[in-house]
């Protein structure tokens, strides 16, 4: 039986129950009494042998402790209180009974805990988005003690990024390094608040880097790169810092794979690079652009590799589409080609093209490497504006035009007209009724072959589509929002 593995945010804090603490404390407490009738006479204490040298005296040549690598960082890590302000309906069978309700029986507090990483000597915290999503105060613990209100500079729940600010000065400040060059294997430590116990300290090895298509982020259409670690992370960790064996910061801890709701080995951080971009287009402008190139692309597997003229061992994205008026249609990028590296950088899946695009700023002039039919091409592309989302056109369903080519690929009559269904989020309230692959001929009685006429189309409340799918039409109503 195959157990299906959950991944969680990590900022949810459980509450210890004061009854299971009070039944814990009398269980020591009893194993802790003497009564005095051992049976054996009163004795002298014994001499004992005692060593009081520190553990890592440089001497053996072995590490033995990590304490002066841990130490700094301890300081420069923080616990993040969140507070969100619920209001309730009141039921009016309760308004019946017990007549009007004061306001402030009507709401109540959540609270949520998580960890943030101090990045300038003035107050500015690096965390994570879902630490402060939605939080209608924000309060941050320092490692001294002291407590300060803070402010959210900006967040991007597209790689679970925040940073927020306190009124402070003369702040320890965290070191860090290039999470680029990490190496599976490397020894790396977690620092957070887990579980609201306090500051608490792990250590592991980086299991696995790269890690994307968790579906950790997949609700806001996200950028998955993580640094996956065995170092115990647990809820409350949330924004905390994964450092390297110098005390640099290399990732920002952020989510679980786990059945249980608590560690089993397998964490995941946003690498410290990534982070770093987020936070600088977050603090200066407070929005967070992205570059754009505008293809879509398959792996390149070993027979596509040979069919279009290349060694079987080519690494690289073979090309399936580009979107109309992009870059990539700009520039000149076809069907067919092959991307082999984005500014001399390997690409192997178009997650990773996605990824690398996004990293660099609209207006970024981007040299490709491409190979067309077999022959090498070196491609200068200046990249625009990624739009979010241009091509849905009700709640999570995303279309595109009907060429000659998806007519063949779907089995379409070649006077069939209309616009494909390309994108589905499993949340949508469409997606049973327009899958992928679903074309949609008609809207409220008027042919649609194009996405800007589709959005005009479509009107708050209810619609009438005619949708063919799998050799078959239907007559379909959805209610646009």
């Amino acid at each position: 039986m195959v157990t299906r593995l959950s991944y969680m945010k990590l900022s949810f804090i459980p509450r210890l129950q004061a009854a299971s603490l009070m039944v814990a404390a009398l269980a020591l407490a009893v194993a802790a009494r003497g009564d005095g009738a051992s049976g054996l006479p009163a004795a002298k204490m014994p001499e004992l042998k005692k060593d009081f040298s520190p553990v890592n005296d440089g001497k053996s040549g072995l590490i033995t402790s990590y304490a002066d690598i841990v130490d700094p960082v301890q300081k420069e890590v923080v616990s993040i209180e969140s507070a969100k302000i619920v209001r309730e309906q009141i039921n009016p069978i309760m308004r019946q009974f017990f007549g009007d309700i004061p306001e402030d029986e009507r709401e109540h507090k959540e609270m949520g805990l998580g960890s943030g990483v101090i990045v300038s000597s003035d107050g500015y915290i690096l965390t994570n988005n879902h630490v402060i999503e939605g939080a209608d105060e924000l309060t941050v613990d320092l490692p001294d003690g002291r407590k300060f209100p803070a402010k959210v500079v900006g967040a991007d729940p597209k790689t679970d990024v925040a940073v927020v600010k306190i009124e402070a000065t003369g702040l320890p400040v965290v070191t860090f390094a290039d999470s680029d060059k990490l190496r599976v294997g490397d020894i790396v430590f977690a620092l957070g608040n887990p579980l609201g116990v306090g500051e608490t300290v792990t250590m592991g090895i980086v299991s696995a880097k790269g890690r994307s298509n968790l579906g950790i982020l997949d609700e806001v259409n996200g950028y998955e790169d993580f640094i996956q670690t065995d170092a115990a992370i647990n809820m409350g960790n949330s924004g905390g810092a994964l450092v390297d064996a110098k005390g640099r910061l290399i990732g920002i801890n952020s989510a679980i794979m786990s059945p249980s709701r608590g560690n089993i080995g397998i964490g995941f951080a946003v690498p410290v690079n990534m982070a770093a971009n987020v936070m600088r287009s977050l603090i200066e402008t407070g929005t967070v652009s992205r570059g754009f190139l505008g293809v879509t692309a398959d792996p390149l597997t070993p027979d596509v590799a040979e069919q279009v003229g290349l060694p079987k061992d080519t690494k690289g994205v073979i090309v399936t589409s580009t979107g109309a008026d992009s870059p990539a249609e700009k520039s000149g990028i076809k069907r067919r080609d092959v991307i082999l590296t984005v500014n001399g950088k390997s690409i192997e899946s178009h997650d990773e093209l996605r990824l690398t695009i996004s990293q660099m700023p609209p207006g970024t002039k981007v040299a490709l490497e491409i190979s067309r039919d077999g022959k090498p091409i070196t491609m200068s592309v200046t990249l625009a504006q990624v739009a979010e989302k241009p091509n849905e056109i009700l709640d999570g369903i995303e279309v595109a035009k009907l060429t000659d080519e998806v007519r063949r690929h779907l089995g379409l009559d070649a006077r069939t007209t209309g616009l494909v269904v390309t994108g589905v989020s499993e949340k949508s309230d469409y997606a049973q009724d327009l899958p992928v692959g679903a074309v949609i001929i008609e809207i409220n009685r008027n042919p649609v072959d194009d996405v800007a006429a589709a959005k005009a189309l479509l009107h708050p409340g209810h619609n009438l589509l005619l949708v063919a799918y799998r050799g078959l039409q239907r007559w379909l109503v959805v209610t646009k929002r």
